[in-house]
């Protein structure tokens, strides 16, 4: 992950604020969901989880296990169901099955059917069009729950411009995009072997396109890849989120302790930079409110709490 520095993040912030739509009221939301998001993230602890999502006011957070090599790292399904369980009204899961795996497909399904709301995060060492995750677009497809894929270069889910195959045949399934090699195909210049490229976006980039010409297709603009692809050109950055703005989720994919950076070398937290220049570069109340709440909820069939001081977001039937 990047080291985005103060200097740059604030910088993009300001020359945002400069602009015209600065004038419009200051985006706020009571309703927040965080589609991204771990147990057992670099060893932090549930309490310090609950407490990061606290920090932000983060009304429903989805966890996403791993599997295989991820749980170094993160979590697992039996770990996300538990805390789930635990704290329904703070949070929801995905399912995770390494698709190398004879029986994948009937973990996942036999996630899904025990409260999952979708699968995910995919993040295997498997080209995007592979047999092994074609398995698991059939249980999603089965099951109509959404698939959430990490993109990098020549290491997880290779082969991203083969895409659009998987999105026609597969057209009641939705997709999520996260991670570097998505993120840094916002500009049609991209180098893949850099994973967070810097300065100016060229337009014409395929994550801009197949936002608009494929329906079943969402942003995740959590981590340091989402973060990196709204600040590295503040103009286009606007424009993209205007442009995408029915199609982009709010996620953090945040390993920090405490919601200010504590515990990690980068010292700051990815939620709380992110969430701030989202504010900025939201038009008006109602578009900060479709990528923090609306567009995910919607996927997932999640409802409004009756209060927004209750903190709670059922499913829906």
């Amino acid at each position: 992950m990047d080291q985005l520095s103060r200097r740059r993040f604030l910088g993009t912030v300001t020359a945002l604020a400069a602009s015209a739509l600065a004038a419009a009221p200051q985006p706020e939301s009571d309703l927040i969901l965080d589609l991204h998001q771990h147990t057992n993230y670099n060893g932090r602890s549930d309490e310090q989880l609950i407490n990061h999502q606290a920090y932000h006011n983060v009304t429903s957070t989805v966890l996403l296990p791993g599997d295989g090599w991820m749980l170094s790292i993160v979590g697992d399904n039996a770990s996300c169901a538990a805390l789930a369980t635990q704290y329904p009204n703070r949070f929801a899961r995905f399912a995770c099955s390494d698709p190398a795996q004879t029986q994948a497909a009937d973990a996942l399904r036999d996630n899904v059917r025990r409260g999952a709301l979708g699968i995910g995060e995919m993040k295997f060492r498997v080209a995007v069009d592979s047999a092994e995750m074609h398995r698991v677009y059939q249980a999603a497809d089965e099951l109509r729950v959404p698939v959430l894929i990490h993109f990098e270069h020549l290491n997880y889910n290779t082969g991203i411009e083969r895409l659009p195959s998987i999105l026609k045949a597969y057209p009641k399934v939705n997709f999520i995009g996260h991670a570097q090699t998505w993120w840094g195909n916002i500009s049609a210049d991209l180098d893949p072997r850099v994973m967070y490229p810097q300065g100016p976006v060229k337009r014409g980039g395929l994550i801009d396109r197949w936002l608009s010409d494929y329906p079943n297709l969402y942003g995740d603009l959590s981590a340091g890849s989402g973060l990196n692809a709204l600040t590295r050109d503040a103009q286009f950055a606007r424009d993209f989120v205007h442009r995408h703005g029915r199609k982009l989720i709010w996620g953090s994919d945040c390993d920090c302790r405490d919601g200010q950076g504590g515990g990690t070398d980068r010292g700051y937290c990815i939620a709380g930079r992110c969430l701030a220049l989202l504010r900025v570069l939201a038009s008006d109340p109602a578009a900060f409110r479709r990528i923090v709440w609306d567009n995910g909820a919607a996927l997932l069939r999640l409802r409004a709490p009756a209060s927004s001081d209750s903190k709670v977001a059922h499913p829906q039937g």
